[in-house]
């Protein structure tokens, strides 16, 4: 995973305010978590906590954050001692978390498309598998393999831009560059794989019953802003959500 988040983990926290961050992103994620009343919850690639703190007032019982970034788990940790919610952040690697299976979902804003390969998917997908009990679910938002970036409408408008970078092909880079209110840039790169490659290896760890969700706008969103303003988001959406059952 080449996008090295400790020198820009405070942008990124900062990225997330932006509007189709809760809007479009975080309203399909949350619709399609679902009640968590009573459940133990995992956010696999957690970031400084943002959506974890969500899935802990949702009413996930044992809430766990896990991140690569030791920056980002720094300032999730902050975060947690400035307003406790009893949630455990740890920093850990997706494809060898080291956890019991004693997850009953295990959620993700971005995780898979940060796999450069078939192997390194694989590995992600068997990962999150190892840590969910039988009949566990797993649910992403994620860079949406549907969209042919190449030919993708400009996102500026919503405070970013994607580009491909060479020949559209397995495992092809997708940079992603973030351009923030108070002036600074910064840039993540995904990586392209197809539905079938992650259909393929999610079954490969024991998923079944695979369901991509298309990116859907929020009535306040909608409200606030107008159909037309999110058009270019809702007709060549960058992002998707993925849902799984173990």
């Amino acid at each position: 995973m080449t996008t090295n988040y400790d020198p820009i983990a405070e942008q990124y926290k900062m990225s997330k305010l932006q509007p189709w961050r809760a809007h479009v992103e975080g309203f399909i994620l949350l619709k399609h978590i679902g009640d968590l009343s009573g459940l133990s919850v995992i956010d696999i690639a957690c970031g400084e906590g943002f959506y974890t703190r969500m899935l802990r007032h949702r009413g996930g019982a044992q809430v766990t954050g896990v991140d690569l970034s030791r920056e980002m788990i720094n300032l999730a940790r902050a975060s947690e001692a400035e307003q406790r919610l009893g949630i455990d952040y740890r920093v850990g690697d997706a494809r060898n978390l080291g956890l019991d299976a004693s997850y009953d979902i295990a959620v993700a804003a971005y995780l898979l498309n940060y796999a450069h390969d078939r192997a390194e998917l694989a590995a992600m997908c068997n990962g999150i598998a190892r840590c969910l009990k039988p009949g566990g679910r797993f649910v992403t938002v994620n860079c949406n393999p549907e969209n042919y970036f190449p030919t993708a409408p400009s996102y500026r408008k919503y405070g970013f831009e994607t580009t491909p970078v060479g020949e559209w092909r397995e495992g092809t880079p997708i940079t992603w560059h973030f351009f923030l209110e108070d002036g600074r840039e910064f840039e993540i790169e995904n990586y392209y794989l197809s539905i079938q490659t992650h259909e393929e290896l999610l079954r490969a760890a024991g998923f079944r019953d695979i369901r991509w969700h298309r990116a859907e706008l929020s009535p306040e969103g909608e409200k606030s802003y107008g159909r037309e303003f999110w058009q270019d988001m809702i007709d060549r959406p960058p992002l998707i959500c993925i849902e799984a059952l173990l």
